[in-house]
């Protein structure tokens, strides 16, 4: 059986952390949950911190300072590459990615390298979000596409599986965006690697409880990037893509 780990990272999520680990560890049991924390002032590393000391599959990553949200995944996966685990997973704090649909994830992964979580095919959704985020969204998703030559629908979204294997091939030390466009960079890398990439349609649900870290300098600079990468040659190779079925939703212990 795989042992996957759910990756969480918090930077002042303390109104979150709590519900959002205990919906994980509900909706999949045998997962273990790190939650890496850019030394939030709020006390979310402390409240991490007492959820570790009650849960054994409870593990909490102290980074001394914010550096971004890919910083904090690429620590989180060689914490968890180092310890064994075959399956790697991303997932907000906020609760805008539903643990119950994790299960379907993860079915995905059985027989994928990476498994993306999709808001814009068939059966994904998004709730509570006003027009102009969701042409955003798509527009940036849209552009991407086109300029990197990627085939997946949903190349920003944050909810992912990785396999092990794929991230040891993805040449990860090579991955340059720690912001907002590091899903795409990531993306990039599995799709130059020549990875099975699926998505699996989700729904994503605004936040209802504390502050987004989404603004506009952070998009602007994420399309920069992407330009930039479209026209100095750095897109896609060979991909190898699917479409998974429509999720269904219910409900590996480190070295």
């Amino acid at each position: 059986m795989p042992h996957p780990l759910v990756v969480i990272p918090t930077y002042n999520e303390r109104d979150n952390i709590l519900s959002i680990v205990g919906r994980v560890r509900d909706s999949v049991p045998d997962a273990d949950v790190l939650v890496v924390d850019d030394a939030s002032p709020d006390g979310t590393g402390v409240l991490a911190d007492s959820l570790a000391a009650g849960d054994r599959q409870v593990h909490v990553l102290h980074r001394s300072r914010k550096e971004g949200l890919g910083a904090a995944y690429l620590d989180a996966f060689t914490w968890g590459l180092s310890r064994g685990y075959d399956q790697l997973v991303q997932l907000d704090a906020d609760g805008s990615h539903l643990p119950e649909q994790l299960p379907a994830l993860l079915a995905a992964a059985s027989s994928a390298d990476v498994v993306m979580g999709s808001r814009w095919i068939p059966g994904g959704e998004v709730q509570n979000w006003p027009w102009h985020r969701r042409l955003l969204s798509r527009g940036g998703s849209a552009y991407s596409r086109i300029l990197l030559r990627l085939h997946q629908r949903d190349v920003t979204g944050g909810y992912r599986v990785y396999s092990a294997h794929a991230l040891e091939r993805m040449k990860l030390s090579s991955v340059e965006s720690l912001g907002y466009c590091f899903q795409i960079d990531m993306l990039l890398h599995a799709v130059r690697a020549r990875l099975t990439v699926v998505e699996v349609p989700i729904t994503f649900v605004e936040r209802t409880l504390g502050a987004s870290k989404m603004s506009g300098p952070i998009v602007i600079e994420a399309m920069f990037r992407v330009t930039i990468w479209g026209f100095t040659g750095r897109s896609a190779r060979h991909p190898t893509t699917a479409a998974a079925s429509a999720p269904t939703f219910g409900g590996g212990p480190p070295a």
